[in-house]
């Protein structure tokens, strides 16, 4: 789907996750980064101004698509209209790949603006990956999903996480969007070795890496908060990552308490360090 008007988008690209904040400072500089990632329900409407900003940005830097609607597991059918809209943003943005939560945001016509976890059984794993496939033959384009930062876990799951997320990608043959962030705030708060998780993925079908900050509640909990710097310990985990399966594109999140652009790619940057 890639056409000759996309910049060039290399398989060890640094990203970021384009934010308002930001745009005075990137519209005057044009700073080096490889691709930029949007939240595709920020730009799924006809209002003028996302639509303007982002049509300035996609001629000089590769976007992808990352999605928080979807509703992949929700008890009704994947919505239509919904979908239509997904595949007329990516087309308009040549997307190189959109990718969303391998979780349920609704039920009843109601949106949580959650990402939910799931039960892992074995009878949820055809449902997702039948849906899935669909997505992506819409698309038509490499269509991801992503592991979530989870706080409960479901007596019913049979399943480890990582084997329950490789079994519906594999099924689908869609792709990863592996968020090492989140592997590291889910086996803190589960007590699970990450780098378990990390060995039961198929590098080659990651489509890209997420990296972000979090927050540790006094309980000890870990929340999924992308307002901080990348920790020690994550860093360390992509380097593992990095190791089994580099390269792959790798996107920093940056969501609240947002500091201006050149700190943000200060950050970004370590990355190269790391995995070097």
């Amino acid at each position: 789907m890639q056409s000759s008007q996309t910049p060039a988008f290399s398989r060890d690209a640094l990203g970021l996750g384009l934010r308002i904040p930001h745009y005075a400072h990137l519209l005057e500089h044009w700073p080096e980064v490889g691709y930029f990632e949007i939240i595709s329900e920020n730009f799924m409407g006809d209002a003028w101004p996302p639509r303007y900003h982002l049509d300035r940005i996609r001629e000089r830097y590769p976007i992808v698509l990352h999605g928080v609607g979807l509703n992949l597991l929700g008890p009704a059918p994947l919505d239509s209209a919904y979908l239509d809209k997904l595949c007329r943003l990516a087309d308009s943005v040549d997307a190189p790949f959109v990718t969303d939560h391998l979780c349920w945001t609704g039920a009843h016509g109601i949106s949580r603006h959650d990402l939910l976890p799931l039960p892992y059984v074995p009878e949820l794993i055809g449902i997702a990956a039948e849906r899935a496939a669909f997505v992506q033959r819409q698309l038509g384009r490499p269509f991801g999903l992503e592991n979530l930062s989870s706080y409960v876990a479901f007596q019913r799951s049979s399943l480890s996480e990582w084997d329950f997320y490789a079994s519906v990608v594999r099924e689908a043959r869609c792709w990863f969007l592996l968020d090492v962030n989140n592997i590291y705030v889910s086996s803190e708060n589960h007590g699970f070795a990450p780098e378990a998780y990390l060995e039961a993925v198929d590098f080659s079908r990651v489509l890209q890496v997420h990296i972000a900050g979090h927050t540790r509640e006094p309980s000890g909990t870990i929340i999924d908060t992308h307002d901080h710097p990348v920790c020690e310990a994550v860093w360390s985990l992509y380097r593992k990552a990095w190791q089994l399966g580099g390269p792959f594109p790798t996107l920093l999140e940056w969501d609240d308490h947002i500091p201006a652009l050149p700190e943000v790619l200060a950050e970004l940057a370590k990355a190269r360090v790391v995995r070097a």
